[in-house]
């Protein structure tokens, strides 16, 4: 009878646990089935990279079952100021908000407020009646148009599919467009609202048809804007109540309060003799750094968000759990199972033939042989030098932060993508 009931007991544990979800907590490498000896590669890796000039300083992450077996800083955050990288410096993630809005948008899926196939203009009118460029005169940027064949669709923004291009970092044509228009590209100072530049995007004419080819661009903001309208809330409340609280990712921000504001990590760029030098007004064009650090009103979904490197992996260990972290679930297994399987067909994203879901880039068959990572993982990174994935195979969540633009040595990415896999003793 003892037997019985301890059998029924564990049961029960093990029955509240799956549906807890693993929490990230501190774990062995040995326990998870990882090399300490070959974990520490990636730390030579990268004190290399630093080493030769590459890079200032970074934060690398990698959890297995929930348990974080290498979780360390390098280097500097602020190499001025002399100070040093901090497991708890925030970066600015950029892109990587991108997943975090999609997921928003797919709580509200969940509540039946929209179908993914429903056009867009349904729910922001804005974007009735597409046009599709046509022709282009680069000497005074005007331009004509041919009615686009459809709609765009929920789901063609999700995947980027849309024909809506990116600002500033753009197509040239569709970069005059945008600037004509002043739409921005995400990083905001300016006292703007999404809802305002979203309404001007609406009507500007698209790169191409409607499901014709993957284009990225600013269509997760679009859905930024989409979950305000259907929520009655601002991005930014929405994601504090319904993802960043019940996750508590107490330090993700589209504007970060000023008490917390000097843990944001410099942004370094190479100059004419590939020294390092602080990001400046002549970086980049119509793009401050700075933008994280001002008491701003623009909520851009594809772009805005902050982060630490432990609060974005917090997000994706929810996401490894099937929609569910620390007894609150977001989302639903199924929906999660939606959002990291192959949503744009015979297209792909990249020359590695990679494919694309409802706000994740996916690792194909093809791709995985590059760097050992396996097919069905799903990742993506940021501007200013973030990256992650989640292989679910492995049960894996790996994240590499630093804030360079643009990357002079590209390559320490990968060499961190791939020794993550040489570590793996099972």
């Amino acid at each position: 009878m003892k037997k019985i009931v301890a059998l029924l007991l564990f049961v029960a544990f093990a029955i509240g646990a799956l549906a807890q979800g693993n929490t990230l907590q501190a774990g062995t490498p040995a326990n998870e089935k990882f090399s300490a000896e070959r974990l520490q590669r990636i730390d030579n890796m990268i004190e290399q990279t630093i080493d030769s000039g590459y890079i200032n300083g970074a934060v690398g992450l990698i959890a297995r079952n929930g348990k974080m077996v290498y979780y360390k800083s390098f280097g500097m955050a602020d190499v001025e100021q002399k100070k040093l990288m901090n497991n708890d410096a925030i970066f600015r993630i950029a892109s990587q908000t991108k997943a975090i809005t999609s997921v928003a948008v797919m709580m509200l899926f969940e509540e039946g407020k929209f179908l993914l196939d429903d056009p867009i203009s349904k729910y922001l009118p804005a974007f009735a009646h597409p046009k599709v460029i046509d022709t282009f005169n680069p000497k005074d940027t005007t331009y004509t148009t041919v009615t686009a064949k459809r709609e765009i669709t929920i789901r063609d923004l999700l995947t980027h599919t849309s024909g809506i291009a990116y600002a500033q970092i753009g197509s040239p044509t569709m970069n005059a467009v945008y600037a004509k228009a002043h739409i921005p590209a995400g990083f905001v100072t300016d006292k703007i609202l999404l809802a305002d530049a979203m309404k001007k995007l609406g009507p500007l004419p698209l790169e191409h048809q409607p499901g014709e080819r993957w284009t990225y661009g600013l269509n997760i903001d679009v859905l930024g804007y989409l979950v305000e309208k259907l929520s009655g809330k601002s991005l930014d409340q929405f994601m504090k109540e319904r993802i960043f609280d019940p996750l508590g990712m107490k330090d993700t921000y589209f504007y970060i309060p000023t008490a917390k504001q000097n843990r944001l990590v410099a942004v370094y760029t190479p100059d004419k003799k590939d020294h390092l030098i602080k990001w400046n007004a002549s970086t980049f064009d119509g793009l401050s750094a700075d933008y994280p650090t001002v008491n701003g009103t623009y909520y851009a979904g594809g772009a805005g968000l902050t982060s630490t490197i432990k609060d974005y992996a917090t997000f994706l260990q929810m996401m490894l759990n099937g929609g569910v972290y620390n007894g609150q679930r977001l989302l639903a297994r199924h929906t999660v199972e939606l959002m990291t399987t192959n949503q744009i067909g015979d297209l792909y994203i990249n020359p590695n033939k990679e494919k694309f879901g409802l706000g994740f880039g996916l690792t194909t068959d093809i791709s995985s042989k590059k760097l050992g990572i396996s097919e069905g993982s799903f990742a993506w990174g940021g501007f200013f030098g973030t990256l992650y994935w989640v292989d679910p195979k492995e049960h894996l969540v790996c994240l590499l932060f630093v804030q360079n633009w643009p990357l002079p040595h590209n390559a320490f990415q990968d060499k961190f993508r791939a020794m993550v896999y040489q570590a793996l003793t099972d």
